[in-house]
């Protein structure tokens, strides 16, 4: 059969296609002619699977289908919708996508696509349904089953992700994506013994996992095995030393010093081919810990710049649209909204504030008291706002005023469902201490109305260069540039204020310098606005071996120090743009500005 011509292949395949419902063998042999001629014809390996299918070769049906998604690019309407999606119009590959499906309901490859699509949006009850038919179709291929995992565990269903990680695993104990996923999963959960497990398991197969020896590096420094983790991170530069994310771990254990010799590595590593600009970045952050701990502050900054200009190139942020959300945002909230008619749970203990402002400090003195569990970031808050703008299809936060006492209650119950896995003792209380939960505070006090709420605030040059030479996993795109980083601050202080004036002493605030000049006294204070009696354990918070996953862990596992005090004066030559934008809130901390 010829097919040398668009319009002789496009009817080589409708031939098929024609065939297929009546005449499965002869689809099948039409598929072959056209694969012999272009082997990666997606449209023709597309063929071939239903004619196996219809024929009753599954496995060899599955072994086609797979081969197609590798040539998915093949596709036109693929394609294209992978090029929407890689340039981030979403909404543009979801208008591919869905009439594409409508035509091929069975397509592993768009349904795949869809549900990571739809994945992004919020719309997880679709996305896991789109993963299932997919893995219907593919029952031994992991891609659906690992995006099932995935959209469990943002549905607050973790337990139901850690069985299909486990199912993936069982059919090929070899799959990183799956050790890692479930590592990770296991990790949230706090079964941090199960989740070295799955590491030392996979490693012991497969020594040469860069990616999986890091991730069981992040693992042993989160419980406290520091030396340990130590080792881990060197022995991966031990086989690439331009390693820019292990470099920056080290650096972010806070307590290791680099030589020279280290040095001379990390500058040699920037001029690594092929390197991304992640690994770069995070060199640059490294770079400047050490340059800093060295005392060349100028050498330093010159780094911590270099790093976070190459992060906010590729994570754009609009302080300006940011502060027009906080402007709606108070005006969403008058003092007429807050009556008790959510949940009646007193469980929770929010600690909020900016990041580096000693939240985690404060959570390890809670954590040290007998009634109080410490848990981790928790992103529910967030993640049930952005929930409800999907549900409501109305803009967030002004839906909040039309929410009944009953949706509100729902909302604060669907937050404690979904902490409540990441418990592990029969403690009252619980910690949840995201940081940015600030932005929702308004969701915060209609759902959980007894919840108790504290403002974690350090000054604003010491806070805000914190956060400038700290490189951060994921998110906080405000963090990457000095006048982002000063209307960001500006802007959480000018919304808390407005907390503070419609419900006074709602929100504990704790003060990090007044912390660290008086911990007995301070601590006191926390305890008798969170009605707990006081114990001494919450002095000796350094003695607790609890896990800690946040990038203070190594501070708050010794006694209280200043060693991060002021550091902002070192590099004040260079601080100007933070200065300037944060105007009145540096002028009047630790108070709020009048206006």
């Amino acid at each position: 059969m010829a097919t040398d011509g668009v319009g002789t292949l496009e009817q080589a395949l409708a031939n098929g296609r024609g065939l297929l419902a009546h005449d499965p063998r002869g689809a099948l042999e039409q598929a072959h002619a056209i694969l012999t001629v272009d082997g990666r014809n997606y449209d023709a390996l597309r063929l071939r699977a239903a004619a196996l299918r219809r024929l009753g070769d599954s496995d060899g049906a599955e072994r086609t289908e797979r081969h197609a998604l590798e040539n998915f690019g093949q596709s036109r309407t693929l394609g294209a919708a992978a090029a929407a999606l890689a340039r981030g119009d979403l909404r543009a590959a979801e208008h591919m996508l869905r009439p594409h499906l409508a035509a091929n309901p069975d397509e592993p490859g768009a349904l795949i696509m869809l549900a990571e699509l739809v994945n992004m949006l919020g719309g997880y009850a679709e996305a896991e349904a789109l993963f299932r038919r997919a893995l219907a179709i593919m029952p031994n291929f992991a891609e659906p089953r690992l995006g099932i995992a995935t959209v469990l565990f943002r549905q607050g269903r973790p337990d139901a992700s850690v069985v299909e990680l486990q199912a993936i695993l069982a059919a090929d104990p070899g799959h990183e994506g799956a050790t890692r996923q479930l590592a990770n999963t296991l990790g949230h959960l706090a079964r941090y013994d199960e989740a070295l497990a799955v590491y030392e398991r996979f490693l012991a197969a497969a020594e040469g996992s860069e990616a999986a020896r890091v991730g069981y590096g992040h693992m042993l420094k989160t419980v406290g095995r520091t030396e340990e983790a130590i080792a881990a991170y060197r022995h991966v530069l031990s086989q690439r030393p331009e390693h820019g994310e292990v470099w920056w771990s080290l650096a972010n254990l806070k307590t290791v010093r680099f030589d020279a010799d280290d040095i001379r590595q990390m500058e040699s590593g920037l001029g690594a081919p092929g390197q991304s600009p992640g690994d770069r970045a995070q060199l640059h952050f490294a770079l400047g810990k050490a340059l800093e701990d060295a005392g060349d502050h100028h050498a330093a900054f010159d780094h911590y710049a270099s790093g976070n200009a190459l992060v906010r190139a590729g994570m754009p942020y609009d302080a300006a649209a940011f502060g027009d959300d906080v402007s709606r945002t108070i005006a969403a909230l008058p003092a007429g909204l807050f009556t008790a008619r959510g949940h009646e749970s007193e469980a929770p203990i929010f600690i909020l504030g900016m990041p580096r402002a000693g939240s985690t400090l404060i959570e390890q003195i809670l954590a040290s008291h007998s009634q109080v569990e410490g848990t981790a970031e928790l992103p529910y808050i967030p993640e049930i706002a952005r929930e409800l703008i999907v549900e409501m299809r109305q803009p967030f936060p002004e839906l909040l005023a039309g929410l009944p006492d009953a949706r509100l209650r729902e909302l604060g119950q669907r937050y404690l469902d979904r902490a409540r896995f990441h418990r592990s003792s029969d403690r009252p209380r619980f910690i949840d201490k995201m940081p940015n939960n600030w932005f929702d505070i308004g969701l915060i006090l209609l759902a959980l109305p007894y919840a108790r709420i504290i403002d974690a605030r350090r000054h604003p040059l010491d806070c805000g260069f914190s956060n400038f030479r700290q490189y951060f996993a994921q998110g906080q795109a405000f963090s990457y540039d000095l006048a982002d980083m000063g209307n960001y601050y500006r802007d959480y202080v000018r919304l808390m204020a407005h907390i503070d004036a419609i419900l006074p002493g709602r929100v504990h605030r704790v003060i990090h310098e007044e912390l660290l000049a008086d911990p007995e006294g301070e601590t006191r204070r926390l305890l008798a606005a969170l009605d707990l009696p006081f114990e001494e354990n919450c002095l000796r918070f350094h003695e607790n071996s609890r896990a800690v996953r946040t990038a203070s862990s190594e501070q708050v596992r010794r006694p209280i120090n200043r060693d991060g005090a002021g550091r902002w004066r070192a590099y004040e030559a260079w601080l100007g743009p933070l200065k300037d934008a944060l105007g009145p809130a540096l002028e009047s901390y630790p108070d709020a500005p009048e206006r």
